[in-house]
């Protein structure tokens, strides 16, 4: 690998639609070692070659049952030394959101979080998912690899994370429960690679495209990277790629030495 490691997440809002506005593209300009993209919502035997074979990479993808929903992708220039999909839960790896790569030096765990606005049982799925996952990550951790965890959580940690906390505080990606479950998460040695290096407000990775809220930039920041605690040091720096459209998430990214 190289001397630093590039890697970047993005939640895409669909493979096919960002592939049409020019993501090999971007791909290629910005060449990233790692590239982990959420929310693909597509099956392998959906995606055009261009998208299956890009030059330099090796590319895995996690797809649920349903069609056109949900699924994780990796794209990387150093094929890891073992894929695997899912936390051994059927009732959540069906929804196709996990996908673990294991370089050896470190294990990366690219994840799309469920979304629980749509109802009360879609909010427990979620947070019974955060205890499972939390489990799954403990055990990876205690083997004595680096974690690096990146992907769309869809929860806003604290209120320098959405730009308007107030009426958002009955909001799901803004419950009491679910920024306690980051505290939690926290608590047991994982750190927010983007704080470690910037503390400033209106950084945001989200917006509403029914409302325009990017125009305004009214977001959220719920994509993140994480790494554990003894992983850190090696994290040289955390970037939000506000700048780049074609979702409504943008990238986010961390080098690592």
């Amino acid at each position: 690998m190289a001397e630093t490691i590039r890697a970047i997440s993005w939640n895409v809002n669909g493979i096919r639609a960002a592939h049409k506005k020019g993501f090999v593209e971007w791909l290629g300009q910005t060449s990233p070692d790692i590239m982990c993209l959420q929310e693909t919502k597509a099956h392998v035997d959906q995606l055009p070659a261009a998208l299956k074979e890009i030059e330099g990479y090796h590319s895995f993808f996690s797809t649920p049952e349903r069609k056109g929903y949900s699924g994780v992708g990796l794209y990387t220039k150093t094929e890891p030394e073992q894929v695997s999909f899912g936390l051994g839960v059927e009732e959540y790896d069906k929804e196709g959101r996990v996908l673990v790569a294991d370089y050896g030096r470190f294990v990366l765990i690219n994840i799309y979080f469920p979304n629980g606005q749509s109802s009360s049982e879609r909010l427990q799925y979620k947070m019974e998912f955060y205890d499972h996952f939390l489990e799954f990550v403990e055990k990876i951790k205690a083997s004595g690899k680096g974690i690096v965890l990146c992907g769309d959580l869809n929860t806003a940690h604290t209120e320098i994370d959405l730009a308007r906390p107030e009426p958002n505080k009955g909001t799901s990606g803004f419950l009491p429960i679910e920024r306690e479950w980051m505290d939690k998460f926290i608590s047991h040695g994982y750190k927010d690679t983007f704080r470690m290096f910037n503390q400033e407000p209106e950084n945001y990775t989200y917006w509403d495209q029914m409302t325009r809220a990017r125009d305004r930039n009214v977001g959220w920041r719920i994509d993140y990277f994480f790494v554990d605690d003894a992983f850190s040091s090696q994290v040289t720096n955390a970037y939000i790629l506000a700048d780049v459209m074609g979702s409504d998430h943008c990238p986010v990214g961390i080098d690592i030495a």
